[in-house]
């Protein structure tokens, strides 16, 4: 399998338009794909070779693809409901970078050997601001000459690379691992700050001393800076962490084990789905809290 140069990007949202950034400025060429016409315009104007709806179209000339969705359902519909699998060159890899469970990674894996492709299981973390820099980090499993030949791509979108071992399903388990933490993160981060609600301290100075302090984690630093600032556009959504979260709790139950805090978190995301939060920001959760002011939130208030 020789190095790639070209590589097919699918899903241009936050994470895959700065991956695909990423790969242009890297010197790939890169097709951008995606059923937005304004992100497809901005990749365009970027310095893509070629953006469109329709990948099949332009298959003979990917050396790689890279499908960056929000779940299983959307990969299998990209690669095979498509016929973009039945259209790639035997022995293009295809790394897989949505959030999935590892039975599906497998499944996906079998589908694409079908069609004599090769997959790397590769979910991505790092948010917005890494994937356009670069510098995102790869949790990838998969066989050793797919990670060489995809080298040229995980080295243009990627701080850290690490390599979970050959069996497909790995790179997708410590994903939802790693998104346990993330909900969590962001569910604990989300409390604390409507307690300060509560307790009527500005919610930027609570910002501020937590950030300056031991109590801090990256997604409150990110999210709760949303809050702060009443904006709850959607860079990850809460139905995604109802996704994940849900990830999180079947992986559980397949071996036997509890856990606590990720099942609290998760019933507070579909709280906050369920009460009509689900396309806003993920920090969104925070509304499920009642009796409370929060900037930018005109019904956050519950007379008693």
């Amino acid at each position: 399998m020789s190095e790639v140069q070209s590589v097919g990007v699918i899903g241009l949202g936050s994470m895959g338009m700065g991956a695909a950034k990423s790969c242009a400025r890297a010197g790939l060429d890169v097709y951008g794909f995606d059923l937005n016409a304004q992100a497809l315009e901005e990749l365009g104007s970027f310095g893509a070779k070629a953006v469109s709806t329709n990948a099949v179209e332009f298959a003979d000339k990917l050396d790689s693809v890279l499908v960056l969705v929000v779940n299983a359902a959307q990969v299998n519909t990209v690669l095979f409901k498509t016929g973009l699998a039945a259209a790639l060159r035997p022995n293009t890899p295809v790394m897989v970078s949505a959030t999935i469970s590892a039975e599906d990674a497998k499944q996906i894996e079998d589908q694409l050997a079908e069609y004599e492709l090769v997959m790397l299981d590769a979910p991505v973390s790092g948010g917005a601001v890494k994937a356009e820099a670069g510098e995102m980090t790869i949790m990838a499993s998969g066989a050793a000459t797919t990670f060489e030949a995809l080298a040229p791509v995980l080295d243009a979108t990627a701080a850290k690379v690490y390599n979970i071992g050959e069996d497909i399903g790995l790179g997708a388990t410590v994903k939802i691992i790693h998104q346990l933490l993330a909900g969590v993160h962001i569910a604990a981060g989300a409390e604390a700050m409507a307690l300060a609600a509560r307790a009527n301290i500005p919610l930027d100075l609570m910002y501020d001393v937590v950030t300056n302090a031991a109590g801090n984690s990256w997604m409150f630093e990110n999210r709760m800076k949303h809050v702060v600032d009443g904006d709850y556009s959607p860079k990850s959504m809460v139905d995604i962490f109802v996704k994940d979260l849900n990830l999180v709790s079947d992986t559980a139950q397949d071996l036997n084990f509890p856990l606590p805090l990720s099942s609290a978190a998760l019933n507070m995301f579909v709280s906050a789905s369920n009460a009509g939060f689900g396309q806003e920001d993920d920090s969104a959760v925070i509304k499920v809290f009642q009796g409370i002011d929060l900037p930018g939130v005109s019904t956050s208030k519950v007379e008693k």
